[in-house]
């Protein structure tokens, strides 16, 4: 038996050496088909958010908390994020002890000019030197014969000057009092920009800082989405736009298995001058089972004649166990690796949107692990 069985074996490999080359003959070159009618074109997007939010540093400093990890759900006006502000705390003190004591100078300001309506000092001739009377002998008699003695001495004037600085003095007392509290207002907006609140209830989508990091103003400290609802996000070519407006319903799969509908919901204004695309977003139903960042495909109708030419090409031409769809294209002698954008299906063709043109040649059926320049056995 074990004679039998190492017999058995050369025989083994031998067969699937010739399934091998078999596989290998099997490769052609075969020239790009083309179609002049499409049915529907399908467009590669992927699953976003319905609402989603950058948080940033608006204050330097170290991080002290952060609520949670990717994931976590919160609602809205919840702590996420928040900055050391001891400096800023010491800060708001020293405010709090300037702000006393403008309201010390400004009741102190108020008294002496309360002081100066009732009991003028221009009018207190005890002030002067031998002229020590009673009140009303110094109302009678004093006053009068110190405005004879004093020709140049106007009581009323010095009265409206004392009254007048009285009142600059409230003046400046108020406007340090005020100024001491927009201090303390800014250093409170200050510490409330040290954390990063919630601004509608969502999940932590991506986190890009730790817990004693040193952050600086500006800087990304996490993205935040709202996914109970979530869209599709694709660039729909130019000369598709056409076909598309707010409020339509177009077929859709997610992640290759999951066929569903989704909405128009939003056009861009401004399409990619590069790409020749305009970005349209679509609503996805709520009962939808999707992750944020999912492939997802859309199907677009075609109901008007199309002047280009459709790109088909067999669907055994495409490169297996490679992540993006790829051929291998044959130019000058010679296979190049190309990377395609596949559309519908038409059989056992499918839809090449880019990476191909009509009258290129490609090979068909290539080995699994054909490379740029391998060329199929043409004896």
């Amino acid at each position: 038996m074990r004679r039998g069985n190492c017999a058995a074996r050369p025989v083994l490999v031998f067969l699937s050496v010739v399934l091998s080359l078999n596989s290998v003959q099997a490769a052609e070159i075969v020239a790009v088909e083309t179609s002049s009618s499409r049915v529907q074109t399908v467009l590669g997007s992927s699953v976003i958010p319905y609402k989603e939010v950058t948080l940033a540093a608006q204050v330097p400093g170290v991080l002290k908390y952060f609520a949670g990890e990717v994931g976590s759900a919160y609602q809205q006006g919840a702590i996420l994020t928040q900055v050391d502000e001891s400096q800023l705390a010491a800060k708001r003190n020293a405010v709090l002890a300037q702000i006393q004591n403008a309201q010390s100078m400004l009741q102190s300001a108020e008294a002496q000019y309360q002081r100066e309506v009732v009991s003028p000092r221009s009018r207190d001739v005890g002030a002067m030197p031998g002229f020590g009377m009673p009140a009303m002998m110094d109302n009678f008699i004093t006053r009068p014969m110190a405005d004879m003695m004093m020709n140049n001495y106007d009581s009323d004037m010095g009265r409206y000057s004392d009254l007048v600085t009285s009142a600059s003095g409230v003046s400046q007392a108020r406007g340090s009092l005020q100024q001491a509290y927009s201090q303390l207002q800014e250093i409170d907006a200050t510490l409330q920009n040290a954390k990063g609140i919630a601004p509608f209830e969502g999940v932590i989508l991506q986190k890009m800082v730790e817990v004693g990091d040193t952050v600086q103003v500006g800087q990304p400290l996490l993205r935040y989405g709202f996914v109970k609802y979530k869209r599709l996000q694709a660039d729909v070519p130019a000369s598709l736009m056409s076909q598309v407006s707010i409020g339509m319903v177009v077929p859709a799969k997610i992640n290759g298995a999951a066929e569903t509908m989704a909405k128009v919901s939003q056009i861009y204004p401004v399409a990619d001058a590069e790409q020749h695309t305009v970005t349209v977003k679509f609503d996805l139903p709520v009962d939808v089972v999707a992750a944020p960042g999912m492939y997802a495909e859309i199907y677009l109708s075609n109901s008007q004649a199309n002047e280009e030419p459709v790109v088909l090409v067999p669907r055994t031409a495409l490169l297996s166990g490679r992540s993006l769809p790829s051929v291998l294209a044959v130019e000058n002698g010679s296979s190049s690796l190309r990377l395609v954008r596949l559309g519908a299906d038409y059989g056992n063709k499918v839809e090449v949107i880019s990476g191909l043109k009509p009258g290129m040649k490609i090979i068909d059926n290539p080995p699994p692990r054909a490379v740029s320049g391998w060329m199929p056995d043409t004896q």
